[in-house]
C-alpha cells in the first residue's frame, strides 16, 4: 500500500488531492460526507495578506483563492500539492461541522501528522503555514458572505468524483 506522501506526490489534479483528503479523514476520524463542489475564484488579497479558501457554512461548496495557487506555481511548485491538501483538509473539516477556526486548525495538524508524519511539509504547514506562505490569513466569520453573489466562480469538474454513482 502506498504511503500518503507518495499518493500526494502522484496526485495530478485538485480532484485527486481531494480524494486523498477524504480518504485520510475517513481513516483518522471515521467520518466524511459527499456532494461537495470546488470553485476557484479571484478572492484577492493585499500586499501583506490573502485568504487561501473558504467554506460558506451550510453550503456544499469550497471556494479556493486562485491568487495563492498561482503564486505557489510561480515561486515554488513543489509546495503546490501540499498546500492544496492543507487548504482542502481545513475546509473539508468545516463542511463536516467543525466550524471553529482554531479547532479546525488543531484537527488539521493532528490528521496531517497521523497521515504524513511530523517531518512532512503538509504537517509543517499545518503547524505553521506562515513559514511557507507568510501572508496567508484566515477570514473572519461572514467576511465573504456579503461578496459571495459578486464572485465569478470557476467550477472544478469531477471534484468529488468518489461520491458520484452513475447507472449505465
Amino acid at each position: 500500500m502506498k504511503s500518503y506522501a507518495v499518493k500526494l506526490e502522484e496526485a495530478k489534479s485538485l480532484a485527486d488531492i481531494f480524494e486523498l483528503v477524504k480518504e485520510g479523514v475517513r481513516r483518522v476520524m471515521r467520518t466524511g460526507r459527499a456532494g461537495l463542489t470546488l470553485g476557484l475564484a479571484e478572492l484577492g488579497g493585499g500586499e501583506h495578506h490573502w485568504v487561501g479558501a473558504f467554506y460558506p457554512v451550510g453550503s456544499n461548496t469550497i471556494i479556493m483563492n486562485k491568487v495563492p495557487l498561482r503564486r505557489i506555481v510561480e515561486t515554488d511548485p513543489r509546495l503546490y500539492n501540499a498546500y492544496v491538501f492543507h487548504v482542502l483538509l481545513h475546509e473539508y473539516l468545516h463542511s463536516l461541522g467543525y466550524i471553529d477556526e482554531q479547532g479546525a486548525r488543531n484537527l488539521v495538524l493532528g490528521i496531517s501528522q497521523e497521515l504524513f508524519g511530523k517531518e512532512h511539509v503538509v504537517t509543517q504547514m499545518a503547524h505553521d503555514i506562515t513559514r511557507f506562505l507568510p501572508n496567508l490569513t484566515y477570514p473572519t466569520p461572514g467576511y465573504f458572505q456579503r461578496k459571495l453573489e459578486e464572485l465569478e466562480i470557476e467550477a472544478v469538474k469531477d471534484f468529488d468524483r468518489s461520491s458520484v454513482n452513475y447507472i449505465v
